[in-house]
């Protein structure tokens, strides 16, 4: 990785770009409505970065991406990413929920106290409503106090991390609200 550069990519839920530094993955684009419009969002949140193949080092992280959303047990926490201009609050928030596994949840709030700041679940949700990494740093896993689905930032909000979870193998097994009608 000697550049920033950027690539799109098909998944089972639309087209998305994935964004990199030398350092690491700095950017993960869930889809827009289109193809041109992801690739549109994608020149605005990193305008320095050029469309490019991925190299080798991303190419691999983007395979894991996907083997992820086609439903395989992919663990994506050791993909290095480069989260320099990130405030460090929403950097740890991050790092606590890399250790998320496929099909798991915790709530903002188990996230706060396991960050030893129990009241700053709001907070919480903020950072991850933040997260440039999305997939890779898994904000979708993360639920409201009550196991409602809360906020999604991306496009399709709600229905698209219902969808990620579910292509994850969430059940409703043990997951309370988390399938009850929005």
């Amino acid at each position: 990785m000697t550049m920033r550069g950027f690539a799109l990519f098909e998944t089972p839920v639309g087209p998305c770009g994935i964004a990199w530094s030398p350092r690491g993955i700095t950017g993960l684009q869930l889809p827009e409505v289109s193809e041109r419009a992801t690739r549109a969002r994608v020149r605005r949140r990193w305008p320095d970065a050029v469309e490019a193949p991925p190299p080798a080092g991303v190419q691999r992280a983007l395979d894991r991406v996907l083997a992820l959303l086609k439903g395989e047990a992919a663990d994506l926490q050791d993909i290095p990413l480069d989260l320099e201009d990130v405030p460090d609050f929403n950097r740890r928030v991050y790092e606590v929920a890399r250790t998320i596994p496929p099909g798991q949840t915790l709530t903002y709030g188990e996230i706060a106290k396991r960050l030893s700041v129990p009241h700053e679940a709001r907070e919480v949700g903020q950072a991850l409503g933040r997260n440039p990494v999305a997939i890779i740093v898994p904000c979708h896993r993360v639920l409201g106090a009550d196991g409602r689905m809360g906020g999604f930032s991306a496009n399709g909000g709600v229905s698209t991390k219902r969808r990620m979870l579910e292509i994850e193998g969430a059940s409703a097994v043990g997951a309370g609200p988390l399938f009850a009608p929005r």
